[in-house]
């Protein structure tokens, strides 16, 4: 990552824990690392890296791993736009206040 760009620390704490989280979900379930980085088609340095909370894994193995682990949906969940609060917002403002008919040009309806 260059330096123009820093990892914001909130960005940072998130991906450790959820690094974090995904070792404690794979131990308590017995599965090794190598098991791991087999089931999601990953190496086991990757997998390594994953649970470090390291920032260049690709998200595709922490999916992976969330569907091994049964979580899958909590990731397709993530930012749902139906609980969008500042998007719903944002739209509503836009909502013109009265809704007038089209003139009719001549044409059928």
């Amino acid at each position: 990552m260059s330096n123009a760009h820093p990892m914001p620390a909130p960005v940072a704490r998130a991906l450790l824990k959820l690094g974090q989280d995904l070792s404690l979900a794979r131990r308590r379930r017995h599965i090794s690392q190598a098991s791991m980085a087999e089931r999601i088609g990953a190496s086991l340095n990757t997998v390594k890296r994953m649970e470090k909370g390291d920032h260049r894994v690709q998200l595709h193995f922490v999916a992976r791993a969330l569907h091994v682990f049964g979580e899958i949906h909590k990731l397709a969940d993530l930012l749902d736009t139906r609980e969008d609060p500042i998007g719903l917002v944002l739209m509503d403002e836009r909502v013109p206040l009265r809704i007038r008919p089209r003139k009719n040009t001549g044409g059928a309806l």
